[in-house]
């Protein structure tokens, strides 16, 4: 199977520091699955939480499969990440921690065609280190910019 999809969340890089990530695999219905495979899927919004035990993932938006009848799923839902107990009580510890959260990173399929999400241990960034951000990332901009003539 070919692993060619890989669906970002670059907001979560600019907008956060990323300490530790986790691989989970997300519990989708058929049609769900079929549509990340097109690459319909868009993280911006995502978020993770817990409601109980379980961690969702929330704000998940995954647009309808295009070839699908009458039954599509809700584009919206709360999906259920799958992960092992000792990853969930690790993530539930350190996420009710102040200042952490945790965020999807991206959505990928496996060499079996499983839909992956990555997912971090997150602390928010302050205005100045995202200045120091878009500083970096222009002045990298540059350098390709001189390498190239």
């Amino acid at each position: 199977m070919k692993n060619d999809i890989q669906i970002k969340n670059k907001r979560a890089y600019f907008d956060y520091h990323i300490l530790d990530s986790y691989v989970a695999g997300i519990a989708l219905l058929g049609t769900e699955i079929k549509a990340i495979r097109q690459g319909k899927a868009n993280m911006t919004d995502a978020f993770c939480m817990f409601i109980g035990d379980v961690l969702y993932v929330r704000n998940l938006h995954v647009s309808e499969y295009s070839h699908s009848s009458f039954h599509h799923h809700d584009i919206k839902r709360d999906r259920v990440l799958l992960l092992h107990k000792k990853e969930l009580k690790k993530l539930k510890i350190k996420g009710e921690e102040k200042g952490f959260t945790i965020v999807p990173l991206r959505i990928f399929t496996n060499e079996r065609g499983f839909a992956k999400m990555e997912i971090a241990i997150a602390q928010g960034k302050k205005e100045f280190d995202k200045r120091d951000s878009i500083k970096d990332r222009e002045s990298k901009r540059e350098m390709d910019r001189a390498m190239k003539v």
